[in-house]
Formats: structure tokens, C-alpha cells, sequence
């Protein structure tokens, strides 16, 4: 009986997640949303495959992708750092620690900042710059909780603050992201399922000291003042993925897993993404994956991507890996994402 109620939930718990998003407009408003820093991704493995193993991406890697994935880490404790290359000289620094608390569950926080270097000053008066720089700073700081409910489902829930600041103006917001997995689906061995609602949340609006201007109004008797100029607000770039992921072991030949996730986007164009990984002994992995938006005609820029792992144990270190994965992006240097991860 209990086991039938948790299947029950969880159909459920993915009508929800559909019906949420159903409304949405789309790739109507493409180019829209505010912290667009919440869709960039980060672990070399799950960026190698495409993006497409929300339904097998586990421990700390599966905090970008699944939230329910960290229930499946195989440490009690572990640390995880990624960086990335990314557009326009752009670098990503993600920093990820959690731990598996029994029966209570699982726990992670994870900080994802982004380094544009130093950026020349420019004015009204001074359009070709005044000689000094800055460097806007925009980061993220989430909290994972995630548990399996049995053997084979698993729930995760991430709440994010983001942080939005270029010199004298700021903008902050809080988002709200879920997260299922369901192993073997079907009784189907290896076939597993994912689910995941993204980025639900507050409306991000600037705000501050640089938003001041000096005016006057014609026909008052009153000298120039300072006037607020009011920003607009905008919604979070909230998605809804939805994968299904093979795993095939045929005997003395390592593994072979195969995955694919639809992803319905709020602001932007909707993905298919494909990806497949042979893992030899559970030692070295070989990757690669493809990431394709139908309705986007020419000016989708994200494609084809590769990677590789490898797994080593260091004394009381285990589960040492370390991952790269090769993004081709059009218009731009292609991805270049290096991810170490150690547990305990």
C-alpha cells in the first residue's frame, strides 16, 4: 500500500510540474527574463552529455540539473568545484559542498559566481570611457534539500538568492526549484525518469543610487534636483525538463548510458537534448551530447558537445573525479569546463 500511494505522488508531483508551465509563452518572449545566470550550467559531466541526464545526474553535480539527484551521491560528504569559460570572455566559478544526513536526508550549498574582469567607464560626456574600470558582480547562493522516498524515487527542492549589482545599482531576487527521479520505470531495469520545475520566484527589479538623475521641470520656480528613474521588473527565466535515461551494461564491456531530456522554457526557445556515455570499469568515461531548439531558425547558438572523466581514490579521499567537457558555441569561442570533485 505504501509503495502504491508513493507512485501515486509521484504522477501527481509530474501533472503538477506540467500544468505549471503550460501557459507560458514561450520563445514569444525570448530575451526577457532577468538572472539569465541561473540557466548557465556548470559540471563538466552533464555539460559533456548536453544537458540531457536530469533523470541519472546524482551528488553534488545534480544541483544545477536535478535536485533530486543529490540523494544518490555515493559519499556521505563531499566538495565540488567547477570553472567554466564562458561567452565574451566571461568565467563562471561554481563552489558546492553537502552531506547525507541518514534518514533525514541530504543536504547542499552551492555558490555560483561570474567574473567579467575589468570593464572601462563610460559616460553621457565620456562615451569613449573616463580611464577607470569596474566589475559588475553577479552570483547565486543555493540550499538543497533532497531525500529518496524508496529505493527508487527521490526528491529534491533548491532555493536560490540571487545577487545582481554594476556599480550604484542592484537588484536582488529568490527563486524555487523541484526535482524528482524514478529508477527503473516500469520495472524496465535501467530505464529511469526525471522531473524538474526551475527557478519559480520573485520578480527582479533594479534599484539604487545610479538610477539618480539631475533635472529640472520647465515652469517651476524650483532650481534643478535629483530624480529617481524607476527600472522595470522582470519574471525569473523559470523551465520545465522533463528526460527519460537507458542505462545498458552488456557483460566485461563496461556501460553504456543513453539519455534525453525535452526542456520547455519560459523565455526562450524550447530544447531537445541528447546525450550518451560509455564508462569503462567505472574508472575513465567518454561523452558527448547535442543540444537542439527547433523553432529557433538560425540564431540558436548552442550545439554539439564532448567530454571525458575520470574516477580515482586518494587514501581516505574516494570518489575522486575529475571532468572536462568541450561546449561548441556559434559566434564564440567554444565552452572550454573543468569540474574536481572529492568525497569523504
Amino acid at each position: 500500500m505504501l509503495r502504491h500511494s508513493f507512485r501515486i505522488s509521484t504522477i501527481l508531483l509530474v501533472l503538477v510540474f506540467a500544468s505549471a508551465t503550460a501557459f507560458a509563452d514561450g520563445y514569444d518572449r525570448a530575451g526577457t527574463a532577468a538572472a539569465p545566470e541561473l540557466l548557465i550550467p556548470v559540471g563538466a559531466r552533464d555539460m559533456a552529455l548536453g544537458g540531457a541526464s536530469i533523470a541519472t545526474s546524482s551528488g553534488l553535480e545534480a544541483l544545477h540539473w536535478n535536485p533530486a539527484g543529490l540523494s544518490k551521491s555515493e559519499s556521505n560528504a563531499g566538495i565540488m568545484f567547477s570553472t567554466m569559460s564562458y561567452l565574451a570572455d566571461t568565467r563562471i566559478n561554481y563552489l558546492a559542498t553537502g552531506a547525507n544526513f541518514k534518514s533525514l536526508g541530504s543536504l547542499a550549498f552551492n555558490v555560483k559566481a561570474l567574473d567579467f574582469g575589468q570593464i572601462p567607464v563610460t559616460t553621457e560626456i565620456n562615451p569613449d570611457g573616463t580611464g577607470a574600470t569596474f566589475s559588475p558582480t553577479f552570483f547565486t547562493v543555493g540550499l538543497t534539500f533532497a531525500r529518496g522516498l524508496t529505493d527508487r524515487i527521490a526528491v529534491g527542492f533548491t532555493s536560490h538568492y540571487v545577487v545582481n549589482r554594476i556599480q550604484r545599482v542592484e537588484a536582488t531576487a529568490a527563486s524555487f526549484s523541484a526535482g524528482l527521479q524514478y529508477a527503473d520505470l516500469g520495472g524496465v531495469a535501467g530505464l529511469d525518469l526525471g522531473v524538474a520545475l526551475k527557478h519559480i520566484g520573485t520578480r527582479m527589479q533594479f534599484g539604487g543610487s545610479g538610477l539618480l538623475r539631475r533635472g529640472q521641470l520647465d515652469r517651476l520656480r524650483r532650481g534643478p534636483s535629483d530624480y529617481n528613474v524607476q527600472a522595470s521588473s522582470a519574471d525569473l527565466p523559470s523551465t520545465f525538463e522533463f528526460g527519460l535515461s537507458y542505462r545498458y551494461e552488456p557483460a566485461g564491456m563496461g556501460a553504456v548510458n543513453l539519455s534525453s531530456v525535452f526542456r520547455h522554457n519560459n523565455f526562450a526557445y524550447d530544447q531537445y537534448r541528447l546525450g550518451a556515455e560509455y564508462v569503462l570499469n567505472k574508472l575513465f568515461a567518454l561523452r558527448a551530447g547535442f543540444d537542439y531548439a527547433p523553432n529557433s531558425t538560425d540564431d540558436y547558438i548552442y550545439g554539439t558537445s564532448f567530454g571525458f572523466g575520470l574516477n580515482l581514490d586518494a587514501g581516505t579521499i574516494k570518489n575522486l573525479r575529475v571532468d572536462y567537457a568541450y561546449t561548441t558555441v556559434e559566434y564564440f569561442d567554444a565552452l572550454n569546463t573543468f569540474t574536481f570533485q572529492f568525497g569523504f
